[in-house]
């Protein structure tokens, strides 16, 4: 992984207050995407934290991962597929399959969908998100994709903020760890 891509993201990240005052902080990573440096470099960088893995399909689920999936798909010369919210928008008009996803780091539950015909028993995926706080969402998929039959490589963020347990049992790597966002 280029440590210039970790400078790039660092310093194009930020923390913010959404009120004044509020002593809420929440991540902006909007520079992450308007540098054109951090975009070339997020396909190839997340590939790379899995060079043997071989994926067919990299699939990841709304909306960032809209973004940043196709990237890595990309890098990987592998094809991609959306994981939509249920209840996000309106329904997609033809078979989907679905997975509860355990309470995020919100403490939300949800639902997790693809397309049924685009993962099958031959598929390797590699699920790419932005952020990865609880697992939640990488362990959601993995059921969905198990439904599936395809095989799971592995999970690619941009930061891993996960108990190294989690991260270890999923899979997990990031190119940024919380403490790099500090």
């Amino acid at each position: 992984m280029p440590s210039d891509l970790r400078d790039l993201l660092r310093a194009e990240f930020r923390w913010t207050e959404p009120e004044p005052g509020s002593d809420l902080l929440v991540s902006d990573r909007s520079g992450w995407w308007r540098d054109p440096r951090i975009l070339a470099g997020l396909g190839p960088g997340l590939a790379g934290l899995f060079p043997d893995a071989a994926p067919t399909v990299v699939v990841s689920p709304e909306v960032t991962g809209f973004l940043v999936g196709p990237l890595v798909a990309r890098a990987l010369r592998a094809g991609f597929a959306e994981a939509y919210r249920m209840g996000a928008r309106r329904p997609i008009a033809e078979p989907m399959t679905w997975a509860d996803v355990p309470a995020d780091h919100r403490g939300d539950a949800q639902r997790l969908g693809v397309r049924t015909r685009l993962i099958g028993p031959a598929d390797r995926v590699l699920v790419v998100d932005d952020w990865a706080v609880t697992g939640a969402q990488a362990r959601g998929l993995y059921a969905l994709m198990s439904t599936l039959g395809a095989a799971v490589v592995g999970t690619a963020v941009i930061v891993n903020e996960c108990p190294a347990e989690v991260a270890a049992e999923l899979g997990i790597r990031g190119l940024l760890t919380g403490a790099d966002l500090s």
